[in-house]
């Protein structure tokens, strides 16, 4: 008998340290809460109640969504809750093809006031953005209403996001905006080059966002960072095709928050029409927001028309837009101690390096360091075009030759019209 009670022992034993390892993590699977998982069924409400449930447990209750196909009509998984939240999803969710189903919802999926969440699971959030995307006025007006976000994360903390697909989002993939502390990692973001206002990751007047380890292909901005950022990291990402990383656009709002305190480092562009830029529209109301404590390095540009990009004068509209927006005045957004270190590659136009400044707001404070971006055509050089540039740094391997006029620091005085580069384009 000596064996039998070793062996129930054991068994005990290990049932008590099962339950010890899962106290305060329960688990809610959607099929319990009546999920149909047919792809056609609109699962939206049994997706609410498993949440609801959750939510109101201590401790780390776990939302499990199995495999299968999971329609969703818009839902906000709304907080406070009483534990961290996990949504575990291994299945894939889609979006309603016809617009009406939004009700005027402005997002698909909505994460609203929670503190302590983990998306992960392998799983998909299919935004069947192709039904919509030729409705989508955005690129042509400049009053356009918005098609809906796939993925918002609004006034949350406390947020990571990996291991998940997002898939042809009728708008932006992801928004974060008045949130804190947010991780995206290894996640995969896609839609085609030509679907319209696509952009991967947008972040707005939040802090602490880390983006790692991720790859976008996108039709506009793989990353683009709004009014009110401060302390955004990304490594690790890849970005093509696409827009590239943008800080902006900027300036077109009264009242707009400052954008400081953002690294990109240890990422890849391919094919996209821009790599790194920072985007201001003419004009604004003064005092203008400042765009200020951003670092670009080791970034490789593999055939891409605009590696290295600051526009002052950007607008996206038709010509007749553009030439109304020309007539206003230069920007007031102010730029200040951006550097950009160790970029590499091959640039698909000649242009490689071009700094746009504002001629109410110049920069300064600007940093070449180590570039070399070799024109796709062979035996033709690369060229740097600069304006309005209160001076700056520029050393190491540059290729092209920098456009910075580098000054005495004591001479960089933003004050002293005589100081700035001020003709249109050099070199």
């Amino acid at each position: 008998m000596a064996f039998p009670l070793a062996a129930l022992f054991f068994l005990v034993t290990a049932r008590w340290c099962l339950q010890v390892a899962h106290a305060g993590r329960q688990v809610f699977d959607v099929m319990d809460f009546g999920a149909i998982a047919d792809g056609e069924t609109d699962d939206s409400k049994a997706f609410l109640r498993t949440w609801t449930k959750a939510c109101a447990s201590p401790g780390r209750p776990s939302v499990v969504v199995p495999k299968g196909e999971y329609r969703l009509h818009p839902v906000v998984f709304r907080g406070p809750c009483k534990g961290y939240m996990e949504l575990r999803l291994a299945g894939v969710l889609r979006a309603p093809d016809d617009l009406a189903a939004f009700r005027g919802s402005h997002e698909w999926i909505n994460f609203a006031s929670v503190d302590g969440l983990l998306v992960t699971g392998g799983g998909t959030f299919d935004g069947r953005g192709a039904s919509s995307w030729h409705l989508n006025e955005c690129p042509r007006n400049p009053n356009c209403t918005p098609l809906p976000v796939s993925i918002k994360l609004g006034r949350v903390r406390n947020v990571t996001i990996t291991g998940v697909t997002s898939l042809d989002s009728k708008f932006f993939h992801v928004i974060i905006i008045g949130s804190q502390d947010v991780a995206i990692h290894r996640v995969t973001i896609r839609a085609p080059r030509d679907s319209p206002n696509t952009d991967g990751v947008h972040i707005q007047a939040s802090s602490n966002v880390r983006i790692t380890d991720t790859a976008v292909a996108t039709g506009d901005d793989c990353v683009s960072v709004g009014p009110g950022s401060a302390d955004i990291t990304m490594s690790g990402v890849s970005c093509g095709p696409g827009h590239g990383i943008s800080v902006g656009s900027l300036g077109r709002r009264p009242g707009e928050q400052d954008v400081r305190g953002l690294r990109v480092s240890n990422c890849t562009f391919a094919g996209t029409a821009n790599g790194v830029r920072i985007k201001t529209w003419r004009g604004g109301v003064r005092p203008g927001s400042v765009v200020s404590g951003l670092v670009f390095e080791d970034i490789v540009m593999r055939k891409v028309r605009n590696p290295i990009i600051i526009d002052q004068e950007y607008c996206p509209y038709s010509s007749i837009s553009c030439r109304h927006e020309s007539a206003q005045l230069p920007s007031v957004v102010k730029i200040s101690d951006v550097k950009f270190k160790n970029i590499r590659g091959v640039s698909a136009t000649q242009v490689a390096v071009k700094l746009s400044c504002s001629g109410a707001s110049p920069c300064h404070g600007l940093e070449l360091r180590d570039i070399d971006l070799r024109y796709v055509k062979r035996g033709v050089a690369t060229e740097s075009r600069c304006a309005n540039i209160a001076g700056g740094i520029a050393g190491g391997t540059l290729v092209p030759p920098s456009c910075i006029r580098v000054l005495p620091t004591d001479s960089c005085n933003e004050s002293d019209p005589s100081r700035l580069l001020t003709s249109e384009f050099e070199n």
